[in-house]
Order: C-alpha cells, then sequence, then structure tokens
C-alpha cells in the first residue's frame, strides 16, 4: 500500500461526502477537537490511544491519520513499535496484521 497516495485519495472522498452531510461533519468537527484538547492527557497520548482502537477495528484510513499525527508529534520509531506490541496484545492476530501495516505507514510518513 502507497500509504501517502491511500490518505491523499481517502482526504478526497471524505471532503466529497463533507459537502454532502455538512452539519454532520461540523459536529463531528467539533467532538474531535473538544477530544484533542490538551488536559490531564496529551496529545500524544491521545494519538496513541486512537491507533490502538484504529488497529483493533482495522480501519486503515484511521491507522493512516493517527500514524501521520504521531510522526508530525515527532514520536520515535521504538516508543511507536511498543505502542504496536501493546495493540497486537490487545488485539491477538487481527491486530498483529494491523499493527504491521501501521509499521509501514509510519515508515512512509517519517520520509517526508
Amino acid at each position: 500500500m502507497d500509504w501517502k497516495t491511500f490518505m491523499t485519495d481517502i482526504e478526497g472522498d471524505i471532503a466529497a461526502l463533507s459537502k454532502e452531510i455538512p452539519d454532520t461533519v461540523q459536529g463531528f468537527g467539533l467532538m474531535g477537537k473538544a477530544a484533542k484538547t490538551d488536559g490531564a492527557l496529551d496529545q500524544e497520548t491521545k494519538e496513541y490511544m486512537a491507533l490502538g482502537i484504529a488497529i483493533a477495528t482495522r480501519c486503515d484510513s484511521c491507522i493512516g491519520f493517527h500514524v501521520r499525527a504521531l510522526v508530525q508529534l515527532n514520536i520515535s520509531r521504538e516508543a511507536f513499535c511498543e505502542a504496536l506490541s501493546m495493540a497486537t496484545y490487545m488485539g491477538g492476530g487481527p491486530s498483529f496484521a494491523y499493527s504491521a501495516k501501521a509499521l509501514a505507514a509510519f515508515d512512509r510518513f517519517s520520509k517526508s
């Protein structure tokens, strides 16, 4: 999978859908903004949580969005792999495969 192309394509699909359901998108955006605001947990912790959920639910686009966010937060590959280890432990075989996808995305986005 070419993660950069995949993300460009999914962002285009999301933009098209957003034009059709603007009220839903606005509400989702407000919810995301509130959830991502630093509080007792920082943004990095929240992105790791989101990545674990994305892996467990097998959502390629979610993996892409949250891996890219973690790369932008300058996390280390070592910390990233440790998080993948926990996601794999919690989700079993399917999460193992999606953790491998997440690592491929991390390596691709880190080359930017």
